[in-house]
């Protein structure tokens, strides 16, 4: 059984969507997203907090950013998005599915990460080179590597980029298996 108070979606892809109206209906949570994804949720009968790129709002668990991220949004007028979550003072960048850019050298003057969620996957997102240079950008403490090994055309050594990461930059990379679980401090 999956217990949630908060469900946070970045985009309307299968692989991201999936269940999460079903979750959220059968825990009373709320479906955080943008405004395009929430209105899905509550038209599904889930409660939702609808936000937009740039926004910040207060939760009862601590302040959450929505930021850019560049990839599809499968929401006809919707955008792709990412999430920095500060719960009870530690913060959290969830990068969502995205291409690198820019301006994530911008995010570490507005917020200083204890963890960044980071896709690795290439083909759809950033590849390990990409993420590699993200970490550098956005100087986290841990990168917890996702959106690889899923499929073929994702297949990527984790491992080379933990070790490339870990050379390159004082960031640690925390490897999650599917179905592991890990406890953010």
């Amino acid at each position: 059984d999956i217990k949630v108070d908060y469900i946070f979606v970045s985009h309307g892809h299968f692989d991201h969507l999936g269940s999460a109206f079903e979750i959220a209906k059968a825990n009373d949570a709320t479906i955080i997203s943008t405004a395009e994804i929430a209105g899905l949720a509550e038209q599904a009968g889930c409660k939702a907090h609808a936000m937009h790129l740039g926004g910040t709002y207060k939760f009862p668990f601590g302040k959450v950013r929505v930021t850019m991220a560049f990839h599809g949004s499968g929401v006809a007028g919707g955008h792709a998005c990412g999430f920095v979550v500060d719960f009870y003072g530690t913060k959290l960048y969830f990068a969502g599915d995205t291409a690198l850019f820019s301006d994530m050298q911008l995010l570490p003057q507005l917020d200083a990460f204890d963890y960044a969620v980071l896709p690795i996957g290439g083909n759809f997102t950033m590849d390990p080179d990409d993420a590699a240079l993200a970490a550098k950008f956005l100087k986290p403490k841990y990168v917890i590597p996702v959106h690889y090994n899923t499929w073929p055309p994702i297949e990527q050594d984790v491992y080379a980029y933990k070790a490339y990461v870990e050379e390159t930059t004082p960031t640690k990379v925390l490897v999650v298996d599917p179905g592991q679980t890990i406890e953010i401090e």
